[in-house]
């Protein structure tokens, strides 16, 4: 949304008509309201507001007589109060008008009358360079606003008008109390609730994780028992919920398996060379078998030779 000019009569404490270009102030892209208490530096932004939702901001809004506050006391008792905004939103032109009931004089006799409140509501055609009517109903006028703003006139207080009263409570309270205050300003309850799910979410993850980790160190605790003395390692110098607890049972199980195959290593090794001698072993084995046997059957012989040897003068 962009605002190209306002003009206020008998509006607040602006008499007289009043017109403020914004395309000259918006130059720079930021420019200051200041000026002195009861200057009419509020009622600008209450212009603003009217102009867009048909009633002011903060404790100045009322259900009933509204004219008769906005209406400054300045004006000619004949002169109306009416407010004009120009505009620009959603990329289309838009001139708002509004009128609160007015209490003027009767033309004829004496008292006064009031008159109803009128809007109106007009969008400029770039191609024709004229202004075109869209509607003189409130309500429609209204929605119509609220669609192409996106907000209600309660959003567009709480965020875009910031509430003067409400700031400085706001600059002088503490951190707890600019908390609420900036709730109840910027509706921040579904931040609340979003901060109390991700809490939520939070113990559940970390409810996962010591048990995660507690199953970790349970494995880390089996496969120390499953090793035994061979690796002889200490345990795990952790506990579930420590936040190293992953790289601590990592870097054990990779010096547990480095162990391991050392271990290993060196038990092929020593397997190799049993093997090796129960080769040799069965080799001699053989051998001296074989040298009983001959012994055996040598002995043999020479018993057979002897008593040969006796028998011989027989023979």
């Amino acid at each position: 949304m962009r605002l190209h000019t306002l003009t206020v009569t008998a509006f607040g404490p602006f008499g007289a008509p009043q017109r403020i270009d914004f395309d000259a102030l918006c130059g720079a892209g930021l420019f200051l309201l200041h000026g002195p208490t009861g200057a009419g530096k509020t009622s600008v932004l209450d212009a603003v507001c009217y102009a867009l939702y048909g009633s002011v901001p903060g404790a100045r809004q009322s259900t009933g007589g509204q004219g008769q506050k906005l209406r400054s006391d300045h004006a000619a008792p004949g002169t109306r109060t009416e407010v004009v905004l120009d505009l620009t939103v959603a990329g289309r032109r838009l001139e708002i008008t509004r009128q609160p009931p007015h209490e003027r004089p009767k033309k004829r006799g004496t008292g006064t009358t009031v008159e109803k409140a009128q809007s109106l509501l007009r969008e400029h055609d770039a191609v024709t360079g004229t202004w075109k009517d869209l509607s003189r109903s409130h309500q429609e006028i209204g929605e119509e606003i609220s669609r192409l703003l996106g907000m209600s006139k309660d959003q567009f207080c709480q965020v875009v008008l910031l509430p003067q009263g409400d700031f400085a409570r706001f600059l002088r309270s503490d951190a707890e109390a600019r908390g609420r205050l900036l709730g109840r300003l910027f509706d921040t309850h579904r931040f609340a609730a979003v901060e109390h799910r991700l809490a939520e979410e939070r113990l559940t993850a970390q409810k996962q994780v010591a048990a995660g980790d507690t199953e970790l160190l349970a494995l880390a605790h089996r496969m120390r028992q499953a090793a035994g003395d061979i690796v002889g390692l200490p345990p795990v110098d952790a506990a579930p919920g420590d936040p190293g607890l992953a790289d601590a049972v990592l870097t054990w199980a990779a010096t547990a398996r480095s162990a391991a195959r050392e271990h290993v290593t060196h038990t092929r090794l020593a397997l190799d060379a049993a093997e090796h001698a129960r080769v040799a072993a069965q080799r001699a084995l053989a051998d001296v078998r074989e040298t009983d046997r001959l012994q055996r059957r040598h002995a043999a012989a020479r018993e057979r030779a002897a008593a040969m040897e006796a028998r011989a003068d027989e023979h």
